[in-house]
């Protein structure tokens, strides 16, 4: 099913600890882009999907965005993620 529930861990490398738990439910691993910039994380996806009915065509389009701050100590280059 395509709603399975996904999860995005972020991690530290240099820290037993995890970062953030991100919910990335309804898109697949390949529509989801994290960027680790300046002491923030931005975690986004979209996905587009056309179907053909008997009434015609129908187009989904789900797009999710969230950033937050990483805490102090922890740098742009120690950051890991794993869906």
């Amino acid at each position: 099913s395509r709603m399975r529930r996904l999860g995005m861990m972020l991690s530290s490398c240099c820290s037993q600890s995890h970062l953030a738990l991100v919910d990335v439910k309804g898109f697949d691993p390949s529509d989801v882009c994290v960027t680790v910039r300046d002491g923030k994380v931005t975690v986004s996806a979209e996905h587009t999907e056309e179907q053909n009915t008997a009434l015609g065509k129908t187009c989904t389009h789900r797009k999710f965005m969230k950033e937050f701050s990483l805490p102090p100590g922890v740098d742009d280059d120690e950051v890991t993620y794993s869906v």
